[in-house]
């Protein structure tokens, strides 16, 4: 069994391995936690890949163990602060361009600041571009709720950019 679920689980995990940190980390605000949260899934996933929905529903379900995985860190580490300054990546201003960095240093910051269900809704919408039909499918709830997540998170943004 291993045959055949090796070569396309292994192919995948080259492909997709780096997207998937990026998104986990957009949702845990840690390098090492989303590391720790994409390798949890991919192991979980491993002994049922050749189980798993089709190519076009894969993906989604693939992304929904990742974000569950983040939550379940996100969820462990509730007593630390959501995101180490020090851990983020340093946003280094060059000609032009410092205005755009800076803004959206800042904005990534007040998503850091998120409930982690609001966060990962705000990424999955904007950072993966996912409807809100499939945000509602990788968060395991239904589309109005996944609505009212981001609907949610967008008003505290707002709500913190105009305190600001």
């Amino acid at each position: 069994m291993e045959e055949a679920v090796g070569p396309g689980f292994d192919d995948y995990v080259r492909a997709r391995s780096d997207a998937l940190v990026r998104l986990a980390w957009l949702v845990t605000r840690d390098w090492e936690d989303a590391r720790d949260a994409v390798q949890d899934a991919l192991a979980s996933l491993y002994p049922r890949w050749d189980r798993l929905p089709p190519a076009g529903r894969r993906e989604a379900y693939i992304n929904r163990s990742v974000v569950n995985s983040c939550l379940a860190v996100v969820r462990r580490r509730r007593s630390q602060p959501v995101a180490d300054p020090a851990s983020l990546p340093a946003a280094v201003p060059v000609g032009d361009h410092a205005g755009p960095i800076a803004n959206a240093d800042a904005a990534w910051r007040l998503c850091a600041e998120l409930p982690p269900v609001q966060r990962a809704a705000v990424v999955l919408r904007f950072y993966r571009d996912y409807s809100f039909g499939d945000i509602a499918e990788a968060l395991g709830c239904t589309e109005s709720t996944a609505r009212s997540h981001v609907h949610r998170a967008l008003a505290a943004l707002r709500s913190r950019v105009e305190e600001g």
